[in-house]
């Protein structure tokens, strides 16, 4: 499912051909608005040649679909709920930074948020950081440098994100702890 600003789109594929159905934001009251049918990207190019046959649109499942779509506003909620967890996290970084200095427990928490942002897909989690903690992204790319350094935080090669080490988590864990 991909949501746009004014809708989402489900995709289904039916033998060659790949079809998109959309929906607008809102709840979900009967089938798309809107359908797009193209070529697959590995389909053989006689299919394409020959069109869209009635059995490719009698085997397209529009009730699974709906299905799917009615989920669209509860995964949304979703996804808000997560961002907003994530930008707590974020903040209680910033304080612990102002509060410790670049401590262990900033390392950890600075980690936690960074990979919970790079799992959930956000494109641009160093600005999203430095924006939270109120920090350069100069400056959180440096910190989360020193966290894989000193063992917080794993590398994964070409990409955002990385796992949080079992340092991280005893951290994590004892300020958990210490709350509670």
């Amino acid at each position: 499912m991909e949501a746009d600003e004014s809708g989402f789109e489900i995709t289904q594929q039916q033998g060659s051909w790949v079809v998109r159905m959309w929906w607008p934001t809102g709840p979900v009251t009967g089938g798309p608005q809107r359908m797009t049918v193209e070529p697959a990207d590995d389909a053989p190019p006689r299919d394409a040649v020959r069109g869209i046959s009635t059995t490719v649109l009698r085997r397209l499942d529009i009730a699974a679909a709906m299905n799917v779509a009615k989920m669209a506003p509860q995964a949304q909620r979703t996804l808000e709920n997560v961002a907003t967890r994530l930008d707590e996290s974020g903040e209680a970084a910033g304080l612990l930074l102002a509060n410790e200095g670049v401590s262990e427990r900033y390392l950890a928490m600075l980690a936690a948020t960074y990979t919970g942002m790079a799992d959930s897909g956000a494109p641009a989690p160093v600005p999203w950081l430095a924006r939270l903690i109120k920090r350069r992204p100069e400056t959180v790319k440096d910190h989360l440098k020193k966290a894989r350094r000193d063992g917080f935080l794993s590398t994964l090669a070409g990409k955002a994100g990385g796992e949080l080490t079992e340092k991280s988590k005893a951290v994590l864990d004892a300020m958990v702890s210490a709350d509670g």
